[in-house]
Parts: structure tokens; C-alpha cells; sequence
């Protein structure tokens, strides 16, 4: 998996290294787009969809939001905030 976020694999909350998920910062209909530009993190299962605290899970939405920024700013690092709308269509920041 290659990440513009994480280059080691290990949960991008927590630091564990083990039973990881591959994690598509923006999913559903921008999935296909996390994966041609690595907007991806591992996550634990737990930050993942393990616990209600997961990014998937309802009390995760905060955590969920924070790897949405995370993500746009280091892509905003290289491209411009109108390309990044170009892909996702919106900004998160």
C-alpha cells in the first residue's frame, strides 16, 4: 500500500503493528481516487471499524474528519487546494 500519509505499516493512530487494516481515507464514491493517489492509512482494527471509537463507527466521526485534513494538507503540500476539489469534490479544511 502506498500512503502520501504513512510509510510504515503500522496503525496510523495508535502505532500498533499488528492486525491492520487498510484504510481508504476518502471511500465510497472516492475510493477508486484514495487508491490512485494514496489517500490510504493503516488502522487497527479498533481506530478501524472494531469498536464504536472506529473511523466507520458512529463516535468516530471526529477521528474519521481528522484523517480527511491530515490527508488534504500534505496533499496540498505538492498540488493546489483546486485540484484537490477537482478529485474529492469538496475541502475538508
Amino acid at each position: 500500500m502506498d500512503s502520501i500519509l504513512q510509510e510504515d505499516k503500522e496503525c496510523y493512530v495508535c502505532g500498533q503493528r499488528t492486525c491492520l487494516h487498510d484504510h481508504h481515507v476518502y471511500f465510497g464514491a472516492n475510493r477508486k481516487v484514495s487508491e490512485q493517489n494514496g489517500f490510504k492509512v493503516w488502522l487497527c482494527e479498533y481506530h478501524h471499524n472494531g469498536s464504536n471509537q472506529g473511523v466507520h463507527c458512529k463516535d468516530g466521526k471526529m477521528l474519521n474528519l481528522m484523517l480527511k485534513k491530515h490527508c488534504q494538507l500534505e496533499y496540498e503540500r505538492t498540488h493546489s487546494r483546486e485540484e484537490f476539489i477537482k478529485l474529492i469534490g469538496r475541502s475538508y479544511l
